[in-house]
């Protein structure tokens, strides 16, 4: 089996080489890049498994590389890497499609267990998908999921989901009429070990709303009063 391969973008150089040197000997396959614009021209040239994503770097910020893989469709998973601890920052890089983040200092066997974990979430993902039948999940009769490509079309025309949002999508339309908690849905979908909040949760939803649901209509996802969400 092919390693998996790591992007480190990371301007700081000793850093950089730090993390490099760990995640190779973890086993994966790491690269580096010091600027957004390098990292981006990495990506295009040739795909990595999961990019590890500073905060701030000297071209652009990382809000703007997440919009840029958002914006081309990358379909990667994100772990950003801020020094800052303001919850803001954190849940504007959870918006924009990082998949996780940690907050610097740290120490790199978390970095390690954090990368770990992405990518076994992605595995139990994958691995419910080959499991579970029907291949095709219909919604509203107008939307449907398509499991195996990891789709989610109206009427043939694709929606734009990312990673997560695909994500809790299906596991909403796999476990449909049952109620669950933020919490619930934190640790089913991100994983016990994700170090977010439950806002997170909240802004996933609204972002599912407003690609999926139209006017008029009724949601394709409920709020359940004081208790959580569910799909209909």
């Amino acid at each position: 089996m092919d390693k998996r391969t790591i992007l480190v973008v990371e301007d700081e150089k000793a850093l950089s080489e730090l993390l490099v040197y760990a995640l190779e000997r973890e086993g994966f396959a790491a690269a580096s890049a010091g600027s957004g614009t390098e990292a981006a021209n990495r990506v295009r040239a040739s795909r990595p498994d999961l990019i590890l994503l500073d905060l701030m770097l000297p071209d652009m910020s990382g809000f703007d590389l997440c919009r840029t893989a958002s914006r081309e469709g990358w379909n990667i998973p994100i772990i950003m890497l801020t020094a800052k601890s303001d919850m803001v920052d954190k849940l504007l890089g959870m918006e924009l499609g990082a998949d996780d983040y940690i907050t610097k200092p740290f120490d790199v066997r978390e970095v390690v267990v954090r990368i770990k974990a992405v990518f076994r979430r992605i595995e139990q993902v994958i691995g419910r998908e080959a499991a579970q039948a029907p291949e095709t999940i219909a919604l509203r009769g107008d939307i449907e999921i398509r499991k195996a490509q990891r789709l989610v079309c109206r009427e043939g025309t694709k929606i734009e989901l990312k990673n997560k949002e695909f994500e809790l999508l299906l596991f909403f339309a796999e476990h449909r009429g049952i109620v669950f908690t933020r919490p619930q849905l934190l640790n089913r979908v991100w994983g016990y070990d994700f170090a977010g909040d439950t806002r997170t949760v909240d802004i996933h939803v609204q972002r599912l709303r407003k690609k999926l649901d139209k006017p008029g209509e009724v949601s394709v996802i409920d709020t359940v009063f004081a208790v959580g969400y569910r799909m209909p």
